[in-house]
């Protein structure tokens, strides 16, 4: 890659032990963002229930924290689907007897012009993306409901507050997640159940560094000037967002200080936002 991280430490705990002892799902936590917003939650003594459909990226991450001295176990499921999420929220209340935080995080790209669309990516799309996260709210609820306390934290996209060409699922995906977060909230409100959509631009994952690697070619550009020409051309900021700058926003969302949180989409998104 042609452009250069932010230096940073290693993170280690952001708030002290504060989430100490509480359970998380984390879904699509097998790689990129996911898998950092698993090991920063691992970081704070939260026990996480890593989800995601690759099993041997999901195990590895799972590994990861518990050879850390976190507590983690993989479960395989695909959030689109009610029975696996059925398994998924009993599976971590048979093992934990609770569960304090949901992030919905898993989802994909696929990029087309609208007339050639392939309808089952668009099925798809809403299915990982729009399905999920109501699906797995609709069975944590109850159980967050009887603790009195929860806090679900939907990820949704710079581009579930604006748009972009050739993305419609993603983007009518991010924008309906922004909604049902919005429903959450003012539903979760009596029983102390927060809900928070987080809307970041562009993230260096290995999925954007492909993709990024590919507009260099087609373009004949640097992969440089791809990133600031092209993918963060809206953006104030002409950087990708590392994965553990939204890990870290999460986390903090996760904490009873963000209590008031609720019902709102939180940008991350390098200025992106500020036209």
């Amino acid at each position: 890659m042609s452009t250069i991280p932010i230096e940073q430490e290693k993170p280690q705990s952001q708030t002290g032990g504060q989430l100490k002892g509480r359970v998380a799902i984390v879904t699509g936590a097998g790689s990129g963002l996911g898998k950092a917003i698993a090991d920063a939650l691992g970081r704070e003594g939260v026990a996480v229930v890593v989800n995601d459909v690759d099993i041997p990226a999901g195990m590895a991450a799972a590994e990861e924290i518990t050879g850390s001295g976190g507590e983690a176990v993989f479960h395989f499921g695909d959030v689109s689907q009610a029975n696996d999420v059925r398994e998924l929220i009993s599976m971590t209340i048979d093992r934990y007897t609770r569960l304090d935080i949901l992030v919905n995080n898993a989802g994909f790209q696929y990029i087309s012009p609208l007339q050639d669309f392939a309808e089952e990516k668009w099925d798809q799309l809403i299915g990982v993306m729009l399905t999920g996260p109501f699906l797995t709210t609709k069975y944590a609820f109850p159980h967050m409901m009887a603790q009195r306390k929860g806090r679900i934290i939907n990820i949704s996209s710079t581009q579930g507050l604006v748009s972009a060409e050739f993305k419609a699922g993603y983007v009518s995906a991010k924008h309906g997640v922004i909604g049902l977060t919005k429903v959450t909230a003012l539903e979760g409100a009596p029983h102390n159940i927060t809900a928070v959509a987080v809307c970041p631009c562009f993230i260096r994952t290995p999925l954007a560094e492909k993709q990024i690697a590919g507009q260099a070619k087609f373009h004949g550009m640097t992969e440089k000037d791809v990133v600031e020409k092209i993918m963060t051309a809206p953006a104030a900021l002409k950087r990708l967002l590392e994965p553990e700058e939204v890990a870290a926003l999460v986390v903090y969302l996760s904490t009873d200080v963000a209590q008031c949180i609720t019902g709102s989409a939180v940008p991350i998104d390098c200025g992106w936002t500020a036209r």
